[in-house]
Protein backbone atom coordinates (compact mmCIF):
# COMPACT_ATOMS: atom_id res chain seq x y z
CA UNK A 1 0.00 0.00 0.00
CA UNK A 2 1.34 2.89 -0.69
CA UNK A 3 0.29 5.69 1.88
CA UNK A 4 2.85 8.59 1.94
CA UNK A 5 3.56 10.82 -0.79
CA UNK A 6 5.23 14.24 -1.88
CA UNK A 7 4.11 15.80 -5.10
CA UNK A 8 4.90 19.49 -5.90
CA UNK A 9 2.37 21.11 -7.78
CA UNK A 10 2.23 24.32 -10.35
CA UNK A 11 -0.67 26.37 -10.95
CA UNK A 12 -0.84 28.13 -14.23
CA UNK A 13 0.15 31.54 -15.20
CA UNK A 14 -1.99 34.15 -16.35
CA UNK A 15 -2.17 34.92 -19.98
CA UNK A 16 -0.09 38.03 -21.41
CA UNK A 17 -1.94 40.56 -22.22
CA UNK A 18 -1.94 42.07 -25.96
CA UNK A 19 -0.50 45.20 -27.64
CA UNK A 20 -3.46 45.47 -30.10
CA UNK A 21 -4.83 48.68 -32.62
CA UNK A 22 -8.49 49.05 -33.68
CA UNK A 23 -8.10 48.85 -37.52
CA UNK A 24 -11.36 49.38 -39.72
CA UNK A 25 -12.10 50.13 -43.56
CA UNK A 26 -11.30 54.28 -43.02
CA UNK A 27 -9.03 53.69 -40.12
CA UNK A 28 -5.74 51.89 -40.63
CA UNK A 29 -4.03 52.63 -37.49
CA UNK A 30 -6.39 53.56 -34.34
CA UNK A 31 -6.23 53.44 -30.91
CA UNK A 32 -5.23 50.33 -28.22
CA UNK A 33 -7.68 47.49 -28.40
CA UNK A 34 -5.36 45.16 -27.24
CA UNK A 35 -7.00 42.54 -24.82
CA UNK A 36 -6.15 41.02 -20.94
CA UNK A 37 -4.65 37.72 -20.65
CA UNK A 38 -6.74 34.81 -18.96
CA UNK A 39 -6.05 33.69 -15.55
CA UNK A 40 -4.02 30.77 -15.37
CA UNK A 41 -5.96 27.10 -13.44
CA UNK A 42 -5.40 26.73 -10.18
CA UNK A 43 -4.69 23.52 -8.32
CA UNK A 44 -7.50 21.36 -5.99
CA UNK A 45 -7.25 18.56 -4.33
CA UNK A 46 -10.58 16.71 -4.25
CA UNK A 47 -11.68 13.75 -2.37
CA UNK A 48 -12.80 10.58 -4.56
CA UNK A 49 -14.24 7.80 -2.28
CA UNK A 50 -13.16 5.09 -4.73
CA UNK A 51 -9.86 6.05 -3.97
CA UNK A 52 -7.78 4.15 -0.36
CA UNK A 53 -4.31 4.40 -1.79
CA UNK A 54 -2.07 6.80 -2.61
CA UNK A 55 -0.66 4.67 -5.39
CA UNK A 56 -1.49 7.15 -8.16
CA UNK A 57 1.54 9.20 -7.30
CA UNK A 58 3.97 6.64 -7.08
CA UNK A 59 5.75 7.58 -10.22
CA UNK A 60 3.96 11.25 -10.73
CA UNK A 61 5.63 13.50 -8.46
CA UNK A 62 4.66 16.70 -10.48
CA UNK A 63 1.22 18.60 -11.64
CA UNK A 64 0.74 21.44 -13.54
CA UNK A 65 -1.86 23.48 -14.42
CA UNK A 66 -2.65 25.12 -17.96
CA UNK A 67 -1.97 28.78 -18.14
CA UNK A 68 -4.32 31.14 -19.36
CA UNK A 69 -5.01 32.39 -23.14
CA UNK A 70 -3.56 35.30 -24.26
CA UNK A 71 -5.81 38.62 -25.00
CA UNK A 72 -7.04 38.87 -27.97
CA UNK A 73 -7.87 42.26 -30.27
CA UNK A 74 -10.80 43.90 -29.82
CA UNK A 75 -10.36 44.24 -26.03
CA UNK A 76 -11.01 40.47 -26.29
CA UNK A 77 -10.16 38.65 -22.65
CA UNK A 78 -8.15 35.27 -23.32
CA UNK A 79 -9.61 32.16 -22.18
CA UNK A 80 -9.30 31.63 -18.17
CA UNK A 81 -7.23 28.16 -18.00
CA UNK A 82 -9.51 25.22 -16.93
CA UNK A 83 -8.37 24.61 -12.70
CA UNK A 84 -6.56 21.02 -12.60
CA UNK A 85 -8.04 18.65 -9.68
CA UNK A 86 -5.99 15.95 -8.53
CA UNK A 87 -7.82 13.37 -6.45
CA UNK A 88 -6.93 11.89 -3.26
CA UNK A 89 -8.45 9.30 -1.05
CA UNK A 90 -10.89 10.10 2.26
CA UNK A 91 -8.30 9.95 4.81
CA UNK A 92 -5.65 12.10 3.48
CA UNK A 93 -3.60 14.58 5.70
CA UNK A 94 -2.11 17.33 3.48
CA UNK A 95 0.95 19.14 4.64
CA UNK A 96 2.28 21.98 2.54
CA UNK A 97 5.47 23.21 3.09
CA UNK A 98 6.02 26.27 4.91
CA UNK A 99 2.87 26.06 6.47
CA UNK A 100 2.22 24.80 10.29
CA UNK A 101 -1.09 22.96 10.40
CA UNK A 102 -2.19 20.56 8.44
CA UNK A 103 -5.53 19.94 6.53
CA UNK A 104 -7.67 16.73 6.86
CA UNK A 105 -9.62 15.59 3.92
CA UNK A 106 -11.79 12.95 5.41
CA UNK A 107 -15.42 13.83 3.16
CA UNK A 108 -16.40 12.54 -0.05
CA UNK A 109 -16.59 15.59 -2.63
CA UNK A 110 -14.45 17.39 -0.50
CA UNK A 111 -12.31 20.14 -2.49
CA UNK A 112 -9.35 22.48 -0.93
CA UNK A 113 -7.34 25.18 -3.21
CA UNK A 114 -3.29 24.27 -3.11
CA UNK A 115 -2.35 26.06 -5.58
CA UNK A 116 -3.66 29.77 -7.28
CA UNK A 117 -3.84 30.15 -10.42
CA UNK A 118 -1.99 33.44 -11.89
CA UNK A 119 -3.66 36.43 -13.21
CA UNK A 120 -3.63 37.58 -16.63
CA UNK A 121 -1.93 40.25 -18.02
CA UNK A 122 -3.75 44.02 -18.77
CA UNK A 123 -3.34 44.19 -22.28
CA UNK A 124 -2.28 48.01 -24.17
CA UNK A 125 -6.15 49.03 -24.11
CA UNK A 126 -6.22 49.17 -20.23
CA UNK A 127 -3.36 51.43 -20.35
CA UNK A 128 -4.20 54.51 -22.31
CA UNK A 129 -4.97 57.93 -20.52
CA UNK A 130 -5.22 61.23 -21.86
CA UNK A 131 -0.97 61.68 -21.56
CA UNK A 132 -0.71 58.39 -23.19
CA UNK A 133 -3.47 57.89 -26.24
CA UNK A 134 -1.22 55.23 -27.91
CA UNK A 135 0.57 52.51 -25.15
CA UNK A 136 2.62 49.79 -26.61
CA UNK A 137 3.07 48.15 -23.43
CA UNK A 138 0.92 45.15 -21.91
CA UNK A 139 1.23 42.98 -19.03
CA UNK A 140 2.98 39.31 -19.37
CA UNK A 141 0.25 38.05 -16.81
CA UNK A 142 1.10 37.09 -13.11
CA UNK A 143 3.10 33.47 -12.80
CA UNK A 144 1.00 30.81 -10.98
CA UNK A 145 1.86 29.42 -7.89
CA UNK A 146 4.01 26.23 -6.59
CA UNK A 147 3.82 24.44 -4.00
CA UNK A 148 5.53 21.17 -2.59
CA UNK A 149 3.12 19.04 -0.55
CA UNK A 150 3.58 16.19 1.57
CA UNK A 151 0.13 13.27 1.34
CA UNK A 152 -0.18 11.36 4.03
CA UNK A 153 -3.26 8.24 3.83
CA UNK A 154 -4.65 7.59 7.38
CA UNK A 155 -7.09 5.20 6.86
CA UNK A 156 -11.07 5.47 7.90
CA UNK A 157 -11.96 2.18 9.22
CA UNK A 158 -14.37 1.26 11.49
CA UNK A 159 -12.58 -1.33 13.49
CA UNK A 160 -8.98 -1.77 13.77
CA UNK A 161 -6.87 -5.09 14.23
CA UNK A 162 -4.01 -4.89 16.25
CA UNK A 163 -1.28 -6.99 18.08
CA UNK A 164 1.63 -8.85 18.16
CA UNK A 165 2.77 -10.49 14.87
CA UNK A 166 1.66 -13.51 13.98
CA UNK A 167 -1.33 -13.60 16.23
CA UNK A 168 -3.56 -14.06 13.80
CA UNK A 169 -5.10 -10.95 12.77
CA UNK A 170 -5.32 -11.22 9.05
CA UNK A 171 -7.23 -15.03 9.36
CA UNK A 172 -9.60 -13.12 11.90
CA UNK A 173 -10.18 -10.21 8.82
CA UNK A 174 -10.16 -13.12 6.11
CA UNK A 175 -13.32 -15.12 7.76
CA UNK A 176 -15.16 -11.58 8.72
CA UNK A 177 -14.75 -9.79 5.10
CA UNK A 178 -14.18 -11.05 1.63
CA UNK A 179 -10.85 -9.79 1.83
CA UNK A 180 -7.59 -12.36 1.14
CA UNK A 181 -4.85 -10.91 3.19
CA UNK A 182 -1.25 -13.19 2.96
CA UNK A 183 -1.79 -15.47 5.87
CA UNK A 184 1.33 -17.78 7.34
CA UNK A 185 2.29 -19.43 10.39
CA UNK A 186 4.99 -16.73 10.60
CA UNK A 187 5.44 -13.47 12.06
CA UNK A 188 5.31 -10.23 9.53
CA UNK A 189 3.39 -12.15 7.04
CA UNK A 190 1.31 -8.75 6.69
CA UNK A 191 3.50 -6.17 5.66
CA UNK A 192 0.88 -3.69 4.65
CA UNK A 193 -2.67 -2.42 5.93
CA UNK A 194 -5.64 -4.54 4.53
CA UNK A 195 -8.91 -3.54 4.36
CA UNK A 196 -12.52 -5.50 4.55
CA UNK A 197 -15.82 -4.66 4.53
CA UNK A 198 -17.66 -6.59 7.29
CA UNK A 199 -21.56 -7.48 7.30
CA UNK A 200 -23.74 -8.72 9.51
CA UNK A 201 -26.98 -8.57 10.44
CA UNK A 202 -25.83 -7.86 13.86
CA UNK A 203 -24.63 -4.59 13.00
CA UNK A 204 -26.68 -1.63 11.48
CA UNK A 205 -24.66 -0.92 8.70
CA UNK A 206 -21.57 -2.21 6.97
CA UNK A 207 -18.46 -2.47 8.83
CA UNK A 208 -14.79 -1.39 7.61
CA UNK A 209 -12.06 -3.32 9.52
CA UNK A 210 -8.39 -2.29 9.26
CA UNK A 211 -5.69 -5.39 9.03
CA UNK A 212 -2.75 -3.43 10.63
CA UNK A 213 0.89 -5.13 10.48
CA UNK A 214 1.96 -6.24 13.86
CA UNK A 215 3.58 -4.20 15.94
CA UNK A 216 7.09 -5.15 18.12
CA UNK A 217 8.67 -2.91 20.96
CA UNK A 218 10.04 0.05 20.34
CA UNK A 219 7.51 0.60 17.27
CA UNK A 220 6.49 3.76 17.99
CA UNK A 221 10.42 4.76 17.40
CA UNK A 222 10.35 3.32 13.79
CA UNK A 223 11.34 -0.03 14.88
CA UNK A 224 9.93 -3.22 12.80
CA UNK A 225 7.47 -1.83 10.61
CA UNK A 226 7.34 1.40 12.99
CA UNK A 227 4.85 4.51 13.00
CA UNK A 228 4.59 3.99 9.19
CA UNK A 229 1.43 2.10 10.00
CA UNK A 230 0.81 3.29 13.76
CA UNK A 231 -0.79 6.03 12.03
CA UNK A 232 -3.58 3.95 11.11
CA UNK A 233 -5.68 3.23 13.87
CA UNK A 234 -5.50 6.86 15.01
CA UNK A 235 -9.22 6.59 12.61
CA UNK A 236 -10.52 3.65 14.01
CA UNK A 237 -13.80 3.69 16.09
CA UNK A 238 -12.84 0.71 17.77
CA UNK A 239 -9.48 -1.59 18.16
CA UNK A 240 -9.47 -5.42 18.92
CA UNK A 241 -6.55 -6.12 20.24
CA UNK A 242 -5.41 -10.14 19.22
CA UNK A 243 -3.49 -12.58 21.95
CA UNK A 244 -1.74 -15.65 20.83
CA UNK A 245 -3.56 -17.70 23.50
CA UNK A 246 -0.44 -20.21 22.78
CA UNK A 247 2.01 -17.32 24.21
CA UNK A 248 3.21 -17.99 27.70
CA UNK A 249 3.66 -13.96 28.21
CA UNK A 250 0.12 -13.29 27.20
CA UNK A 251 0.10 -10.09 29.80
CA UNK A 252 3.59 -9.01 28.56
CA UNK A 253 2.45 -9.27 25.05
CA UNK A 254 -0.49 -6.89 25.19
CA UNK A 255 1.20 -4.32 27.64
CA UNK A 256 4.05 -4.37 24.86
CA UNK A 257 1.27 -2.95 22.45
CA UNK A 258 -0.36 -1.58 24.40
CA UNK A 259 3.00 0.90 25.49
CA UNK A 260 3.41 1.51 21.85
CA UNK A 261 0.02 2.67 20.64
CA UNK A 262 0.80 5.33 24.24
CA UNK A 263 3.95 5.97 23.13
CA UNK A 264 2.80 6.79 19.85
CA UNK A 265 -0.30 9.17 20.57
CA UNK A 266 -1.92 8.36 24.12
CA UNK A 267 -5.48 8.98 22.45
CA UNK A 268 -5.09 5.55 21.24
CA UNK A 269 -5.74 4.12 24.79
CA UNK A 270 -8.54 6.05 25.11
CA UNK A 271 -10.51 4.27 22.54
CA UNK A 272 -13.19 1.21 22.89
CA UNK A 273 -11.35 -2.00 23.07
CA UNK A 274 -11.88 -5.41 22.50
CA UNK A 275 -9.37 -7.88 23.83
CA UNK A 276 -9.43 -11.40 22.29
CA UNK A 277 -7.99 -14.81 22.69
CA UNK A 278 -7.07 -16.28 19.88
CA UNK A 279 -6.10 -19.35 18.57
CA UNK A 280 -7.85 -21.75 21.22
CA UNK A 281 -7.92 -24.56 18.79
CA UNK A 282 -4.38 -25.08 19.52
CA UNK A 283 -4.42 -25.73 23.19
CA UNK A 284 -5.97 -28.52 25.05
CA UNK A 285 -9.53 -29.22 26.35
CA UNK A 286 -9.84 -26.83 29.47
CA UNK A 287 -6.63 -25.34 29.01
CA UNK A 288 -7.70 -22.06 28.17
CA UNK A 289 -5.17 -18.84 29.56
CA UNK A 290 -7.90 -17.05 31.81
CA UNK A 291 -7.61 -12.77 30.41
CA UNK A 292 -9.64 -9.86 32.15
CA UNK A 293 -12.34 -9.05 29.36
CA UNK A 294 -11.19 -11.22 26.52
CA UNK A 295 -12.92 -13.25 24.55
CA UNK A 296 -11.71 -16.46 23.66
CA UNK A 297 -12.13 -17.53 19.99
CA UNK A 298 -10.42 -19.61 17.43
CA UNK A 299 -10.58 -17.57 13.69
CA UNK A 300 -9.17 -20.47 12.05
CA UNK A 301 -12.07 -22.93 13.07
CA UNK A 302 -15.07 -20.10 13.46
CA UNK A 303 -15.43 -20.90 17.31
CA UNK A 304 -16.96 -18.38 19.63
CA UNK A 305 -17.10 -15.83 16.38
CA UNK A 306 -20.90 -15.19 16.69
CA UNK A 307 -20.28 -13.98 20.58
CA UNK A 308 -17.45 -11.83 18.93
CA UNK A 309 -19.86 -10.58 16.24
CA UNK A 310 -22.19 -9.63 19.11
CA UNK A 311 -19.43 -7.75 21.24
CA UNK A 312 -18.79 -5.40 17.70
CA UNK A 313 -22.34 -5.16 17.69
CA UNK A 314 -22.79 -4.00 20.97
CA UNK A 315 -19.90 -1.48 20.86
CA UNK A 316 -20.88 0.40 17.75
Amino acid sequence: MIDYAKITVTAGSGGRGKVGWRQDKFVRKGGPDGGNGGDGGSVYLTVDKNLNTLKNFQFQKKFTADSGQMGGKNRRTGRNAVDLEIKVPPGTVVKMEGSDPSIDLIGTGQKILVAQGGHGGRGNWAFRSPTLTTPKIADPGEAGETKTLALELKLLADIGLIGLPNAGKSTLLSVLTKATPKIADYPFTTLEPNLGVFRSGMTRCDLVIADIPGLIEGASRGKGLGIEFLRHAERCRVLVHLLDATSKTIKADYQQVRNELGQYSPKLLEKPEIIILNKIDLLPVGKIPRFPKALAISAATHKNLDQFKRALAKIL
